[in-house]
């Protein structure tokens, strides 16, 4: 070898040696690290990744009925880093038993469940623990996706993984319409679990630079039946093949129907298929009491009222048909005072406006509030009472996700369903094809409270407000 100045210089750094000398010392140095480790206390969420480690291994050839007991344990073992038992979560529910055995194991599963069985936690707990176990950082970068229909059922998963992802070190973020796409550009690349809207994912997508998803490790497809029905099936084609193949896919649907499948087949590899209440008698919660009630168009609201002067110490939804009526009754049962907070969520609020109303709602213990089908779909409001639809939904699907607002989690609740009597023959047939229990029930006239008066008086002061009135129509939500 020679040096600078052209003299020979003898040999002496073996490359060999060398590594031979560093392993040496590499060795040493792990040996006092775990020794270190071992001497000092740990943080009492902590939790030895082997323990969990070694139990999916001893079990990861077991079929389901042998995983039911296992997986009371590994929940429990789960619930230390993640924050489980801090946000309430003691007992797995039948979906998650069925579910997480098999995506701990790296399975594709196709889930579904009825509406409030626990779906969101049935991916949230894989999500952590497989990115837990890759001891995934913000230099890996996107390490998770998870899609969801509607900006409203994003953020509450959101809240709900910073509740149990609370001791974790991963980053996460929200990206849906209407923040602000600079900051979410500047911030995005090394997000590690974000969870979108599929229109915001793709517009990152096509614009943001630094943005890409080639290490993703998990996809997660969340009511992926609605995500196709509010027409994102192109969308979500061309957010697919921007993902890596080797991803692991977990698609999350109340309802079974043809797209949900062909979506399966073209993004699923060999999946596990998890229906959870495949054989029920009932396709809604048995803890659901489900009426309906033949009411004249002229005598609609007189009943709503009636109703919410009658229930002002209860939790209640009411379901319209659109954005415009749900403004207009919103103004006009704001003047009439029916005794309760009135409350109102459609799309075309803000952002900002539309999550404000959501909390709003959430924390209150008596309130009504007026909602298109947006709220339909996945929104987790705790404590609700009454489910009622002052308009006929457009099918037999759209009325089970509205009553899965109440009896979530085996807690009890009550359904009323008004109907014109030209919709009733057509409604209950649809509703008795789905195997959805319902009774029939009659307007008590002594209880009814009429407010024409009060609407007529109202109307004649506003006039911009009777326009609006006579302007309204069906539209989308």
């Amino acid at each position: 070898r020679m040096n600078l100045k052209g003299q020979k210089t003898q040999i002496t750094d073996d490359p060999v040696k060398n590594f031979d000398k560093w392993k040496r010392k590499y060795n040493k140095t792990k040996k006092r690290v775990k020794l270190v480790q071992k001497t000092t206390k740990k943080r009492d969420w902590e939790v030895e990744r082997g323990n969990i480690q070694k139990l999916v291994n001893k079990y990861s050839e077991v079929r389901y009925h042998e995983f039911t007991y296992v997986f009371l344990i590994l929940m429990m073992l789960l619930i230390m880093p993640s924050g489980l038992l801090e946000a309430q979560y003691r007992q797995p529910t039948e979906i998650q038993r069925q579910t997480i055995g098999f995506a701990l194991q790296g399975r594709d599963v196709l889930g579904a469940a009825k509406t409030g069985s626990g779906k969101t936690l049935a991916f949230l707990i894989p999500v952590l623990e497989c990115l837990y176990r890759e001891q995934w950082t913000s230099m890996d970068g996107l390490g998770a996706l998870i899609i969801s229909p509607t900006r409203e059922l994003a953020y509450q998963t959101f809240e709900v993984l910073r509740k149990v992802g609370k001791n974790h070190e991963f980053s996460a973020g929200l990206v849906i319409g209407g923040k602000d796409l600079k900051d979410e550009s500047e911030k995005i690349h090394r997000t590690n679990i974000i969870i979108c809207t599929p229109g915001r994912l793709l517009q990152h997508m096509d614009e943001t630079a630094t943005f890409h998803a080639s290490d993703l490790h998990m996809l997660v497809l969340d009511e992926a039946d609605r995500i196709l029905d509010m027409g994102f099936a192109d969308t979500l084609n061309a957010i697919i093949e921007n993902l890596p193949k080797t991803r692991q896919t977990l698609l999350f649907s109340a309802t079974q129907t043809k797209s949900v499948k062909d979506l399966a087949r073209l993004s699923l590899k060999n999946p596990e298929y998890v229906w959870v209440h495949e054989q029920a008698k009932f396709s809604t919660p048995a803890t659901l009491e489900q009426n309906y009630m033949v009411c004249e168009l002229h005598q609609k609201v007189n009943m709503l009222f009636s109703f919410l002067r009658s229930h002002l110490k209860k939790k209640i939804i009411v379901f319209f048909a659109c954005c415009k009526e749900v403004q207009y009754l919103f103004r006009v049962f704001c003047r009439l005072r029916p005794g309760i907070s009135v409350l109102a969520l459609h799309g075309k609020q803000q952002q900002m406006k539309r999550v404000e109303v959501y909390n709003d709602f959430v924390r209150k213990t008596s309130a009504v509030l007026f909602a298109t089908d947006i709220a339909a779909r996945g929104l987790d409001f705790p404590a609700v009472n009454w489910v009622l639809q002052f308009d006929c939904p457009e099918d037999a699907n759209t009325y089970i996700h509205r009553v899965g607002r109440t009896a979530r989690y085996k807690e009890g609740g009550e359904a009323l369903l008004v109907l014109l009597a030209s919709e009733e023959k057509g409604m209950i047939a649809q509703l008795q094809k789905k195997k959805v229990p319902i009774n029939k029930i009659e307007v008590n006239p002594e209880k009814l409270v009429f407010v024409q008066q009060k609407l007529e008086a109202f109307l004649a002061q506003e006039k911009e407000q009777k326009e609006r009135a006579q302007r309204v129509r069906p539209e989308e939500t």
